[in-house]
């Protein structure tokens, strides 16, 4: 078997579509053994079935979710090299979103990255190395307008994520953030005016940002920008915050505008 990742052995989250199913794909193209994770049983399988992988459906967000998926790998490629933290789910509105859809934006955009690093860093630290790749999200250096616990809750996966490599990098643990603005994926396609104002003029294909992914993962940088242009915007956004927010206030209304009256 050849390719720049021959061997390794390879968990991605959420990846029965989108930008799951192209990193899956990716990997499995440079060599990688690839478990494919997803709710979605019947996508799982198809997509392990097309890149000759292994299929484990079911939840990446729990703590009992977790422990069988890394079971699972464990005892299938007999380790886990590099854990692909990227399900996630993009929920809309704002403070009324309401208690349930808040908490289950934090569950499965910060808490399942929380929790597969807690029980993966026992085995990567005692043999000293471990790859830990986040889909954030350009919202988790920007934000996202119309969608506030998907904003916050990206913010708060780019956090921990920094926190991880800052904290354990000496120690053999190489941590990456892939942050898009649109792709075109269903979650895209569902996030209506704001999305096709914001994200769908400069929407990339899945294999694209799979591509950026593993270019940035092949030269150890931990801030992954398939769009150039989020690193001009993130200097903007802390360099001149009050005129960042202004720009971000016309955008929102011009959605408001698309819109019509509520």
């Amino acid at each position: 078997m050849t390719g720049a990742f021959a061997g390794e052995r390879v968990v991605v989250t959420g990846a029965g579509h989108g930008i799951g199913a192209a990193l899956a794909e990716a990997y499995a193209a440079e060599g990688a053994r690839v478990l494919v994770n997803d709710l979605d049983a019947e996508a799982a399988r198809a997509v392990a079935d097309r890149i000759g992988g292994l299929a484990h459906p079911g939840d990446a967000a729990s703590t009992e979710g977790i422990a069988a998926l890394l079971a699972h790998a464990r005892a299938e490629l007999g380790g886990i090299d590099t854990y692909c933290a990227n399900a996630g789910i993009g929920t809309g509105g704002g403070p009324d979103a309401g208690p349930a859809a808040w908490a289950t934006a934090w569950d499965v955009n910060v808490m399942s990255h929380v929790r597969a690093a807690e029980q993966l860093l026992p085995e990567w630290l005692e043999r000293g190395s471990g790859r830990f790749l986040a889909t954030v999200s350009a919202a988790g250096l920007l934000t996202m307008l119309g969608a506030a616990p998907y904003a916050v809750t990206k913010h708060g996966a780019l956090a921990f994520a920094e926190w991880l490599a800052a904290t354990y990098r000496h120690r053999g643990l190489r941590v990456h953030a892939l942050c898009p603005q649109g792709v075109r994926t269903r979650m895209l396609a569902a996030t209506g005016t704001a999305g096709e104002v914001l994200l769908t003029p400069t929407a990339i294909e899945p294999a694209d940002a799979a591509r950026a992914a593993l270019r940035a993962v092949t030269a150890e940088e931990f801030l992954i920008l398939p769009h150039p242009e989020v690193a001009e915007y993130y200097a903007a956004r802390a360099t001149t915050p009050d005129r960042w927010i202004d720009g971000m206030n016309r955008l929102q209304q011009t959605i408001e505008q698309k819109e019509g009256p509520a």
